[in-house]
């Protein structure tokens, strides 16, 4: 049977989470890097929102987003090694819906500012991103050094990319933030073998 075939975009931040996902969970899978100028005419008959990731299964179904694309790469070994349960908690999935939803919203206008016509500040938009999210993720960061617990999950991995954007859009700036638990969150997983693995140039053809 075919390996699963992934249309991805290297320095994506949804796209990231899921390769990290697919290569902890030990799935295999074909890797095509989406120029985002060019969108290949497969992709987008498979999946019109024109955005990646999308996973195409040996089944034929697409699956369209980064967070459904972890799921079930760790159901495909049962979870063994628990990633995906214990990125269940109130507590976790408060912080990724912050992630996905505020956060993501702040750190956009943030980054390009250029790209919205709003009436709030950069830095009304900056300060914004670090009160919903980095702030709780530094409460919790504080008391354990993974959102996992001792060891990391799901959850670490599908907010990393994001906290990694917003570090990146003005490294001194964030430097400065009196969050040391999340600044040595952050370092680790840069750091980490997994992230490395995860970004790896792929061939840019399926």
């Amino acid at each position: 049977m075919p390996a699963p075939l992934l249309y991805t975009y290297r320095r994506c931040p949804y796209a990231m989470r899921a390769r990290m996902a697919l290569l902890q969970a030990g799935v295999a899978f074909q890797s095509h890097e989406v120029s985002l100028r060019d969108k290949p005419l497969a992709m987008l008959a498979l999946s019109p929102k024109g955005t990646v990731p999308v996973l195409v299964l040996p089944s034929g179904t697409v699956l369209e987003q980064s967070l459904d694309i972890m799921r079930w790469a760790f159901e495909q070994t049962g979870d063994a090694d628990h990633w995906w349960a214990r990125a269940q908690p109130p507590t976790n999935l408060a912080l990724q819906q912050a992630c996905d939803g505020p956060f993501k919203h702040h750190l956009d206008r943030y980054k390009y500012p250029q790209r919205f016509a709003d009436a709030m500040t950069r830095e009304h938009h900056f300060q914004q991103a670090v009160a919903v999210l980095l702030d709780p993720l530094e409460q919790l960061l504080h008391t354990q050094p993974q959102l996992g617990g001792a060891s990391p999950c799901a959850a670490d991995i599908g907010i990393f990319p994001f906290v990694r954007q917003f570090a990146a859009v003005d490294p001194e700036r964030f430097k400065a933030l009196p969050l040391p638990a999340v600044k040595a969150w952050l370092a680790a997983w840069l750091e980490s073998g997994l992230f490395a693995e995860a970004m790896k140039k792929t061939s840019a053809s399926a």
